[in-house]
């Protein structure tokens, strides 16, 4: 593949991310993290909410109610480094994977799988993050693969 590249910026500003829509929840996902987003009724407040998450299941709703999010996740996640809140009537979960640059291809797995032009560009966006932090003095927002992006992205490059 053949990466462009420019040089000194703020990379996390500038890139953005390839964020997933399902019926139920948005999230999107960096190398060590994913971001999920699940919109709740008007009037909700934090002590309405059940977030519980383990390291390979998440189950998020209404107290009293069925699951917004239930099921097993895509990837393992540190179950201590979890955080959610409620903004804007949205319930934010971040989860931080176990394994960093592994590429999600649903949040709960089996569930609105990503398609594969999307996967595409998540790999992608995520490689080019890999890239900025390991070479934090160039630009790589407006770079661009010329081919495919590969799936094991942890050791890709490695000696």
């Amino acid at each position: 593949f053949l990466l462009r590249v420019g040089v000194m910026s703020n990379f996390d500003e500038k890139s953005g991310t390839v964020e997933v829509k399902t019926p139920t929840y948005r999230w999107f996902q960096t190398i060590e993290e994913v971001t999920v987003f699940v919109p709740v009724p008007t009037g909700t407040r934090g002590r309405d909410i059940s977030c519980d998450v383990k390291r390979k299941h998440i189950t998020m709703g209404l107290k009293g109610q069925p699951p917004l999010v239930n099921g097993e996740l895509s990837g393992d996640v540190k179950e201590d480094d979890t955080l959610w809140s409620l903004e804007d009537q949205e319930v934010r979960i971040l989860l931080t994977k176990a394994h960093g640059f592994d590429t999600w291809t649903s949040l709960v797995r089996g569930e609105y799988e990503i398609d594969p032009l999307t996967l595409e560009n998540n790999r992608k966006k995520m490689m080019l993050e890999r890239f900025q932090r390991e070479n934090p003095g160039f630009d790589f927002s407006g770079a661009d693969f010329s081919g495919a992006v590969p799936s094991d992205m942890a050791n890709f490059m490695r000696k």
